[in-house]
């Protein structure tokens, strides 16, 4: 199954996150299929860019968005 899930990057104590989709069976931070977008919860206010065209072709395919990435996505309308 195919996720839409946020992945870690930035250094330690400074987070950033790639809004991805990934194998729901692959690690958070490894391997995945696509990039759609960022997070930046460190910036203020909260920087969010997200590819909606490509998060919605993913979820006709069957994707299902996280929690998380639901919420974050649901601000942006």
């Amino acid at each position: 199954m195919v996720k839409i899930r946020l992945m870690r990057a930035g250094s330690k104590k400074r987070p950033f996150y790639r809004i991805v989709a990934a194998d729901s069976r692959s690690p958070r931070d490894g391997k995945f299929l696509e990039i759609l977008g960022y997070y930046d919860p460190r910036q203020k206010p909260h920087v969010l860019e997200v590819k909606t065209d490509r998060v919605q072709d993913w979820v006709d395919k069957g994707a299902q968005t996280s929690d998380r990435v639901g919420k974050l996505i649901s601000t942006l309308n």
